[in-house]
């Protein structure tokens, strides 16, 4: 039994679906065709631009006399009416990947997209992370005199480094850089005597401060290294923040300067106790030349330090990016949460505490570069000119099997993993200019020095060259003059009486009201009836004043649905049995009745005497399982027996008379969406034991509380008529003080 009622639910489940699918196709194929017609289309251009759905016919004859939009359709359309394949202008959405450029790290390497308006693709890029990654470590350090531990500090501290970086990276090299400030009025102190030693005050030799200094190219020579940091000395400025992103954006776009690897793995350490600049606060000295993001090294020193401003974060993180630049903050404690909210904004970064004369330094870098190769995230890379036309979402499959959509960034990942990122590339429209020249984007995995290049091919120009309709000249004048090819019949006007007959074919009138045209111009645009703005509703064409609806619509106006899906009730009656679909609504058959589905009707079950033969029905049959079906003919609400009606409403209940002196008790639930009667199994008898003890204890406790209160009333009589009778006699003593009464003694 259990095994065909699974059976029997699949059965129901599988033509669920089927049902549902058909519908979708439906919908589907309506909603492209309505889309696709318009009066507005005059070439394929404009065809291709209503929709990936949408195919223009070239073919030289097609619906020879029709108004040219007419070549603009659905391609299933087009086949019905007539266009040969051959003909049928639809440029398809694929993804082409190139296999044969390899890659150890990301792959694919280069992807070909062809879009059109309105299509999307999808492709996937896996990205693996190595086991041991050459490295190199650019030190770039704040040298203002609250940094003269820290500096110190390095001294030691990068040579010990060098050899636990080993531990992890096939080949380790590093580099060195210095900043400070702009020396700019009011970043520093622009008397003489302090442009040359900013801490001349406290009797210190401090060196110039300056933009940024490249100090030591990217080497392994760690003898060379330790020279270097013991021969640097501090420096000075006024305020609190230091140029720490201008700096930044140097060590990052000077490559050949800097001796970044392009096979290793870039980390650059920026050390400070300060926050950075942003950009537009150098116009407090007086700069006002956005940065360019140029690399302007020159004989090792920023030349643009005093005429460009500060980058933006965003800049700064673009070339970041770009250049597969890791950077990490290693800053003072007060400095942290100004650093952290920066993460966000700068992919690749990792910010720590800096402890006092860094002396978690090397275990802090080391934590740096393993948290940062765990973290596999993705950048997009658009034209900003292009980038409105093209919209990009990517969702990352990690490792460990989660996958979030929009989200571009995987964590914990271990060497030898793979990450693999969906991305999916949908054209919103097609350059105003109307060309189709090819667009180029980047999916760059953030630190690796490998990417995706994906090259969208735009189909916004159609592969033929004219609309297809041959034209004949309407001033030639070799045309003989019969005009029975240009009549529907016989006796009907030449061209329908809107169009002037040409060469055995009708050139239709122009109309401000709309488009004449067909092949005797029988056909307009206008003259039919309007429904939401849409000529037929959107679903048909007009032809000679007439709506042709197309399949699936009926009606005057085309806006009648043929089919009745939108009348089912959750029941899966039509209308809930109460009612007919007319035109994809329910017309209901008891004016009384309302609802989308005719399913309401308050004042239906409000007489008693209305369900008497649903009751009658249910109590011939035993109020069994029996009645619930055999009595479904009287029955139209639903029927629940319950041990006591009262307990289920406080209200007004109906009775039955079931026998000589018993009744049952009956109520109609209207309080749900579907009424429900409920009938109580047990009868309600008038002289049964139980009414006759109730009678009897009512009585008795009548006549006892009558006796009583007779007895009180004849007692407070007796009082009072005692009280007139005797003569009150009340003496005082004002020796004692004591009041005598005289009482009637009864």
């Amino acid at each position: 039994m259990t095994s065909c009622m699974r059976l029997y639910c699949d059965l129901i489940a599988l033509r669920m679906l089927l049902l549902i699918s058909v519908l979708l196709v439906f919908v589907r194929s309506d909603s492209a065709d309505s889309r696709c017609l318009s009066s507005l289309i005059s070439t394929c251009e404009d065809c291709l631009r209503r929709g990936p759905e949408c195919a223009w016919c070239s073919q030289e004859r097609f619906l020879d006399g029709a108004h040219v939009s007419q070549r603009c359709g659905s391609v299933s359309d087009l086949r019905v009416r007539g266009c040969e394949e051959a003909f049928i202008q639809n440029p398809n959405v694929r993804v082409e990947v190139n296999a044969t450029v390899g890659s150890s790290q990301v792959s694919p390497r280069e992807i070909n997209i062809h879009l059109r308006p309105g299509g999307e693709a999808s492709f996937v890029v896996e990205v693996q992370q190595l086991e041991r990654y050459p490295v190199d470590l650019y030190y770039l350090v704040d040298v203002s005199a609250s940094m003269q531990d820290n500096l110190d500090r390095l001294k030691t501290a990068g040579l010990a480094l060098s050899h636990l970086m080993k531990e992890h990276s096939s080949d380790f090299r590093v580099g060195f850089g210095s900043f400070v400030d702009k020396p700019l009025s009011p970043y520093i102190d622009v008397h003489p005597s302090k442009l040359l030693n900013p801490c001349s005050d406290y009797e210190v030799n401090c060196r110039p401060a300056h933009g940024f200094i490249h100090v030591l190219p990217i080497t392994h020579n760690m003898t060379e290294f330790t020279r270097v940091i013991k021969e640097q000395r501090i420096s000075g400025n006024m305020d609190t923040p230091e140029g720490g992103f201008d700096a930044m954006l140097q060590a990052t776009v000077c490559q050949k300067d800097i001796g970044w690897r392009p096979e290793a793995k870039h980390l650059l350490l920026v050390m400070t106790d300060q926050p950075s600049h942003l950009a537009l606060d150098s116009k407090l000295s007086g700069i006002v030349v956005p940065h360019d993001g140029r690399c302007h090294l020159e004989d090792n020193i920023y030349s643009q330090t005093t005429t460009m401003e500060h980058p933006t974060i965003a800049q700064l993180a673009e070339k970041l990016v770009e250049n597969n630049v890791y950077s990490i903050f290693a800053v003072d404690q007060l400095q942290y949460r100004w650093y952290e909210d920066l993460l966000d904004l700068i992919p690749g970064s990792y910010v720590g505490r800096l402890f006092p004369k860094a002396s978690n330094l090397k275990d802090l870098v080391v934590h740096a570069y393993k948290k940062l190769l765990s973290d596999v995230e993705v950048q997009i890379g658009l034209e900003d000119s292009q980038a409105q036309r093209f919209r990009v979402s990517v969702t990352a499959l990690c490792p460990d099997g989660s996958t979030v959509s929009g989200n571009t960034k995987c964590s914990g990942v271990r060497p030898k993993q793979t990450v693999f990122f969906k991305v999916t590339v949908g054209m919103i429209e097609c350059p105003v200019d109307g060309g189709d020249r090819d667009v180029v984007m980047s999916v760059r995995p953030v630190g690796f020095n490998e990417s995706v290049s994906v090259r969208i091919r735009q189909s916004c120009v159609c592969g033929c060259a004219q609309t297809g309709r041959c034209r004949d000249d309407p001033s030639s004048s070799d045309c003989p003059g019969e005009t029975s090819a240009c009549r529907a019949h016989r006796s009907a006007a030449v061209c329908s009486g809107r169009g002037v007959c040409k060469c055995a074919s009708c050139v239709c009138d122009s109309s401000r009201l709309g488009n004449i045209y067909g092949k005797f111009c029988e056909m307009d645009d206008f003259s039919c009836p309007y429904v939401k703005g849409l000529v037929c509703g959107g679903h048909g064409q007009c032809v000679s004043g007439e709506c042709v609806c197309l399949p699936g619509w009926t009606g005057e106006s085309c806006d009648c649905p043929v089919s009745t899906e939108s009348c089912v009730s959750d029941d899966g009656l039509i209308c809930s049995g109460w009612g007919k679909c007319v035109c994809g609504k329910c017309v209901c058959d008891d004016a009384r009745r309302s609802g989308a589905f005719c399913e309401k009707c308050p004042i239906c079950y409000s007489s008693c005497q209305s369900h008497w033969s649903c009751v009658k029905c249910h109590l011939s049959k035993g109020l069994g399982s029996d009645a619930l079906q055999l009595c479904n003919h009287s029955c139209a609400p639903a029927v629940e027996y319950v041990d006591d009606i009262t307990e289920l409403v406080r209200g007004k209940y109906c009775l039955y008379p079931s026998s000589e002196k018993c009744q049952h008790r009956f109520l109609m639930d209207l309080a749900s969406d579907r009424p429900q009667l409920h009938i109580s199994r047990h009868p309600v008898c008038v002289w049964s034991r139980r009414y006759f003890k109730t009678f009897l204890s009512t009585f008795l406790l009548t006549v006892t509380l009558g006796i009583g209160m007779l007895a009180v009333v004849r007692q407070l009589l007796r009082a009072r008529n005692c009280s007139w009778q005797s003569n009150p006699e009340q003496q005082f003593d004002h020796s004692r003080k004591v009041m005598r009464v005289h009482v009637c003694v009864q």
